[in-house]
């Protein structure tokens, strides 16, 4: 059975011409019946795109798929359900527009086209391992996106079971890698430094400073304004990122908080302030000139154009097809005040915001060549074995 949209249709009644959505249902007899389901008055929705939009709000394609029997429904009908009840009014979290669009495209792209004809609780554990395994090794996609993957899917089923439309998760038992081979490139000070003076625009130079010293993510930088700047409180108010051309929540719950403002920085940004045309509370602290400061400046022309040249200038190895943007000063703060400022792995996790202090230890801080040498001295030092007894 396919996921039904239903379709539309303007009936006759008592409080005046008014859309339906008509759609089939299964009786217990096993034969196939019209049914419908309102929407709203015509003169409320005049035209059919109107009432669909209608019909999706009030959840009604939902609704109307909510009686198949369960163990014998397609799997493309169960990832529907999902997108709808899991992103919907029923959702106990709500979802970012950019966790949104990358879940349907996992759905839309991988998942249905391979298993979407397939009676749902019959799909094997090892025939979803197997593809996966696949996908790694002929299609070449990383094993902490078929990581995630494998996660989404799990998720349609355990929507599936809340809703009782299937009783079992086959994904719940497949196992995927999900260790990332992807290392950070992290820069010293002295690094950045010679970034910031290979930067000649204030704007640019503001940017990378603020990034640099307040490990702010790309997307929450961008959001910022004015206002949230609160100059006599000694810290910048994060609150919303700014994704797909708009502002929308913060990556996580930790993510809603504060980053300090020192004193330094404060001048710089207000030096800035005095520059930059567009200076008002309700402005973009870095706007896009070409745009009038209409939305922030864009981040991945910014670091194509800008910092990434700007780095090389600096001396940082990076290699063709190499990652490196403003995500990479927020590791390498993370790096540098854990391994030489010996600052408590505590207060870094609140300065990165993270919900997980292993997140922070893990991910963000990498190990330091000159600490474990210096380490390793210590201990040879405290065995009493000097260069001296060297044979």
């Amino acid at each position: 059975m396919s996921y039904q949209r239903g379709s539309l249709k303007k009936v006759k009644r008592r409080g005046g011409e008014t859309w339906v959505l008509r759609y089939r249902v299964t009786n217990s007899d096993g034969r196939r019946v019209e049914n419908v389901m309102p929407i709203g008055l015509v003169r409320e929705f005049p035209k059919d795109k109107d009432a669909r939009c209608e019909a999706d709000r009030l959840g009604l394609p939902v609704r109307i798929n909510d009686s198949p029997v369960p163990g014998r429904i397609h799997f493309d009908f169960l990832a529907e359900h999902y997108l709808k009840a899991d992103f919907g009014a029923d959702s106990v979290r709500p979802k970012s527009a950019n966790t949104i669009s990358h879940v349907e495209h996992i759905v839309r792209a991988y998942l249905v086209p391979r298993f979407g004809n397939e009676i749902a609780e019959d799909i094997k554990p090892l025939d979803i391992q197997r593809w996966l395994k696949s996908l790694h090794e002929n299609s070449g996609l990383a094993w902490t996106t078929i990581a995630k993957m494998r996660g989404v899917m799990s998720r349609i089923y355990k929507v599936g079971i809340l809703h009782e439309h299937v009783a079992k998760n086959p994904a719940q038992h497949v196992e995927t890698r999900s260790k990332t081979a992807y290392k950070a490139i992290v820069i010293a000070p002295a690094q950045t430094l010679a970034i910031l003076k290979a930067l000649p625009s204030p704007l640019h130079f503001t940017l990378v400073l603020t990034c640099a010293a307040t490990a702010l993510r790309a997307s929450e930088i961008l959001a910022v304004r004015w206002s949230d700047v609160l100059w006599n409180e000694g810290r910048i108010r994060i609150s919303k990122r700014w994704a797909k051309g708009k502002d929308g929540e913060t990556k996580t719950e930790a993510s809603d908080g504060y980053v300090p403002l020192h004193p330094i920085l404060a001048a710089h940004l207000r030096a800035w302030r005095g520059q930059s045309p567009y200076a008002k509370d309700g402005d973009f602290v870095f706007p896009s000139l070409k745009a009038r400061g209409r939305v922030p400046l864009s981040a991945s022309v910014f670091v194509a154009d800008h910092l990434r040249p700007a780095a090389k200038k600096a001396g940082v190895p990076i290699e063709d097809g190499q990652r490196f943007g403003l995500h990479n000063l927020r590791h390498s703060l993370s790096n540098w005040l854990v391994n030489k400022a010996k600052v408590e792995p505590k207060t870094v996790q609140g300065i990165l915001r993270h919900a997980k202090i292993q997140t922070t230890l893990d991910l963000y801080t990498q190990e330091d060549c000159d600490e474990t040498l210096a380490a390793q001295g210590e201990y040879l030092t405290a065995l009493g074995v000097g260069t001296q007894m060297v044979q």
